[in-house]
C-alpha cells in the first residue's frame, strides 16, 4: 500500500470542493440585485398561450402591488399582496410575506413565470 495515496485523494477532494465553492461564488455575484426603485412602475401582464388575457400591473414603492393585484390573484389562485427584488428576477409574496411566484428575467423589462398548471405568465415593463 502507497502511503501517499491517503493525501492525494484528499488534496483531489480539497480542490473539487473550492472549484465548487468558487463556482458558485462567482456566478452569484454576477448576478446584480435591482434596486427597487428601478422596477416600481406600471407592467403588463400577460398569459402567453392566451394574448387576449392581460392586465396590469402597478409595483409600488412601498413594496406593495396596486393596480392590478386581483388579477395575478385571480390566476396564481392566491393573494397577491407585495413584492421584491431578487438577482435573477422579481418575487411577489402573499399574505404573511411569503414568496407565492417567482418572475425570473429574461432580459430587461422582460419576466416570465409558470403557474401551477404549467401557463406561462410574462410580466413586461409598461409604459409610465
Amino acid at each position: 500500500m502507497n502511503r501517499h495515496t491517503p493525501s492525494c485523494t484528499a488534496a483531489r477532494w480539497l480542490l473539487a470542493t473550492l472549484m465548487i465553492f468558487y463556482g458558485a461564488t462567482s456566478m452569484a455575484s454576477s448576478l446584480r440585485l435591482a434596486d427597487p426603485s428601478e422596477l416600481v412602475g406600471h407592467w403588463q401582464l400577460q398569459q402567453a398561450a392566451e394574448p387576449r388575457q392581460s392586465c396590469a400591473l402597478d409595483l409600488l414603492q412601498n413594496a406593495v402591488l396596486g393596480a392590478g393585484a386581483d388579477c395575478l390573484s385571480t390566476w396564481i389562485g392566491e393573494a397577491a399582496l407585495g413584492w421584491f427584488p431578487e438577482p435573477d428576477g422579481i418575487a411577489i409574496t402573499g399574505r404573511e410575506g411569503s414568496k407565492v411566484i417567482f418572475f425570473s428575467r429574461q432580459q430587461e423589462g422582460l419576466y416570465e413565470a409558470r403557474l401551477k398548471n404549467d401557463a406561462l405568465i410574462v410580466l413586461q415593463r409598461g409604459t409610465n
